[in-house]
């Protein structure tokens, strides 16, 4: 691997909550990490991480044998419970481990949906560090109802106004702060993770300073904020990192010859490739929907669905669609959203697709399912100008005339043109940000270069 500064023997210990879309970023940040010369140790729930070190600087150390698939409990707060039991039985034991070793454990990076981490690390005498896996937008949102500055229940018919973002519809929001009946609890849960943020020296943001420069500027005057995204693999942005190609650590698997030789068939932006994330689970009726809009379109299309929503496509249709459509139940997204046939992404808006599809040029039909997805989809389609959002009925439901409407938006003629072009000014700042001497790249080496000096400076 290419420009990996030599070893700073300090110790970092990362640790995401066990979902794709927490692991996937986390990881990728502790390669850029290990790249600086860091000593990085990636704390998982499994014990066999189907991925390998950089250059043996990246570790692999397990919290528990039951991985993120063979869960089986659905009661989100039991689930977390156990979380907080094993990582506070294991982390001592882990930090006490590297002790009298050439590394000790210095600092601990911990999903901001984990709070309590900070307490911990405190108690085993390292420096604590939340990483927020969502929009810099989102996560204000967060605060705003912490600090009591967003009234809870929203107005449905009100504008909100907050600092350094374009004025929201209620519908905009994050789904937990918009449909509080159906999400009873979550959302103080989420506004918890600011509980203690003003006890951290680091608080590290998957974006970069350009692509949320307003509402970044006034969350940095709230707390420190490092702005440290996108976090993709080097090998599709600035190329330092020549081995970092994937994310490695994957859940799901994927059929990436079938995929990748499918589209290699297919002329140039010509693919509507649709995946709606590893979570999400749309409805049968919008099921149907959307199959029989990718059906009477005039479109090749690569559909993403998981093992467990097969059942709700309609009878036949893979049959019926296999001359212009493939369906599978996992793909390798950057590879797909990098080939030169796919046109158009049709995404559940979920922060890390975004992030992809921002960094890979590719413009997206938004839309989103709940969490966090709405309001990203605001920003992809009036502030970032990279795609369009559908639009729902009475009942919830996208029809297949709004999804064809869409695509066809997104695929072909002047607005379509000036979407690519938005597109590709994005790609550019993305690669940027994460180049040597980019806006994300001096955080994280001022963050190695500050982690060293309080760390000698304990001694």
């Amino acid at each position: 691997m290419e420009k990996i500064q030599g070893a700073i023997k300090k110790h970092v210990l990362v640790l995401p909550l066990p979902l794709q879309g927490h692991i996937n970023p986390m990881l990728q940040f502790s390669k850029r990490l290990a790249s600086k010369g860091l000593k990085v140790t990636l704390l998982t729930f499994t014990d066999k991480p189907s991925t390998k070190g950089e250059d043996g600087l990246i570790s692999f150390e397990s919290l528990s044998n039951t991985s993120e698939e063979s869960r089986t409990d659905k009661d989100g707060d039991d689930y977390m419970k156990k979380l907080q039991y094993m990582v506070t039985l294991k982390l001592p034991e882990i930090v006490a481990k590297h002790e009298e070793s050439d590394f000790p454990v210095t600092c601990l990076i911990y999903d901001s949906i984990l709070p309590w981490v900070l307490e911990l690390a405190r108690k085993v005498g390292i420096s604590p560090a939340p990483f927020f896996t969502q929009s810099c937008a989102v996560c204000a949102i967060y605060y705003a109802v912490h600090e009591g500055n967003l009234k809870i229940p929203i107005d449905d018919k009100a504008f909100v106004l907050l600092q350094g973002m374009p004025a929201l519809e209620a519908y905009d929001l994050p789904s937990f702060v918009y449909d509080l009946e159906k999400y009873q609890g979550v959302l103080n849960y989420l506004a918890s993770q600011f509980s203690n943020i003003g006890e951290v020296d680091w608080i590290f943001y998957n974006t970069f300073d350009i692509l949320e420069q307003e509402v970044a500027s006034w969350m940095t005057t709230k707390c420190p904020i490092r702005l440290i995204g996108p976090t993709i693999p080097s090998m599709y942005l600035d190329k330092i990192l020549e081995d970092d190609k994937d994310y490695g650590l994957n859940l799901f698997q994927s059929n990436n010859e079938t995929c990748l030789e499918w589209l290699d068939s297919k002329e140039a932006c010509s693919v509507v490739y649709v995946a709606f994330g590893s979570i999400a689970a749309l409805g049968d009726k919008q099921m149907e929907e959307l199959a029989q809009a990718l059906n009477t379109s005039n479109y090749y299309f690569l559909w993403v669905v998981r093992e467990s929503e097969e059942k709700k496509l309609p009878r036949k249709f893979v049959q019926e669609t296999s001359e212009k459509g493939l369906i599978l139940t996992w793909c390798p997204q950057l590879k797909v959203l990098a080939h030169r046939s796919v046109g158009c992404f049709m995404t559940h808006c979920g922060w890390n697709s975004v992030l992809e599809a921002l960094s890979l040029g590719v413009p997206m039909v938004a839309m989103p399912q709940w969490t966090d997805q709405p309001t990203n989809a605001k920003f992809i389609a009036d502030v970032w100008q990279v795609g369009v959002r559908v639009k729902m009925d009475e009942e919830g439901i996208v029809g297949k005339e709004e999804i064809e409407q869409c695509v066809r938006q997104v695929m072909e003629g002047e607005t379509a043109n000036e979407m690519r072009k938005n597109c590709q000014k994005w790609k550019k700042l993305a690669k940027e940000a994460v180049d040597e001497g980019g806006s994300s790249d001096k955080n994280i080496e001022n963050f190695v270069e500050e982690l060293k000096c309080s760390s000698d400076n304990s001694k």
